[in-house]
């Protein structure tokens, strides 16, 4: 059976359609959504709309979590150097984000697990147990292995730090599928994983990038020329203090 990961699309549709029409290409037998589904894009309603209405299983992210976990975002960026980036997120992102999306849509992303395991494959957003923290790229196979292997999948696939890779330790493997919005590799294109037994491959897809800094800034999303650098160079930019 091959499955394919689409994990942090943050609220880009039109990446997200640029992965669904590759999506038509390579045919998987199953897509499953990686969590993350908002925050960072000019249309969460949309992303949310338009994969519920493709029937993708899936997980929840992060993002997803921080629309009922205000006490977590507090704790998650509480050092001095995220002083910026926490005043957004509590002051507009989740502000924005509720009004956009509505109750309905937020009580579908609660209802979300943190794991979702089928036929030998498990995805989660970051850990199993919390969306929030995961392995970094560099992650030596001892953490890979403590944190991944009780799933007791052969393949793990998740997402979170937007960079991807494929690793092998012994019996498991462990893929991050990347992201299709705001990759940090380097590599500006949306990125997702397709598993198929033993082989896994990370798919790169272009997309019109200029067309959704468009977007946000006609939103005048307060964060469009953060994000626009970001989407431009495919990495993380520290957000201006």
């Amino acid at each position: 059976m091959r499955i394919a990961v689409v994990s942090d699309v943050h609220a880009n549709l039109t990446a997200l359609e640029a992965v669904i029409a590759d999506l038509a290409n390579t045919a998987p037998d199953l897509v499953v959504n990686g969590g993350d589904l908002l925050s960072g894009g000019s249309r969460p309603a949309e992303v949310i709309d338009r994969i519920r209405g493709l029937g993708w299983p899936g997980v929840r992210g992060n993002t997803d979590e921080m629309l009922w976990r205000r006490d977590q975002v507090e704790a998650t960026l509480a050092a001095p150097h995220f002083a910026s980036l926490k005043k957004m997120v509590l002051g507009h992102v989740i502000p924005w984000t509720l009004e956009a999306i509505g109750d309905e849509r937020r009580s579908w992303l609660q209802s979300l697990p943190l794991v979702w395991s089928h036929h030998g494959v498990a995805v989660t957003h970051a850990a199993p147990d919390d969306a929030w923290r995961s392995p970094g790229v560099k992650a030596s196979d001892e953490e890979l292995d403590q944190v991944y292997a009780p799933l007791k999948a052969s393949t793990v696939v998740y997402g979170h730090i937007h960079h991807p890779f494929v690793r092998t330790i012994g019996p498991l493997t462990v893929v991050n599928s990347g992201s299709v919005s705001l990759s940090y590799d380097g590599d500006p294109r949306a990125s997702y994983a397709i598993v198929e037994r033993d082989r896994v491959e990370i798919r790169r897809v272009e997309y019109d990038i200029e067309e959704e800094i468009a977007r946000l800034r006609a939103a005048r999303d307060p964060q469009a020329e953060w994000i626009a650098q970001m989407l431009r160079a495919g990495s993380f930019v520290p957000l201006p203090a």
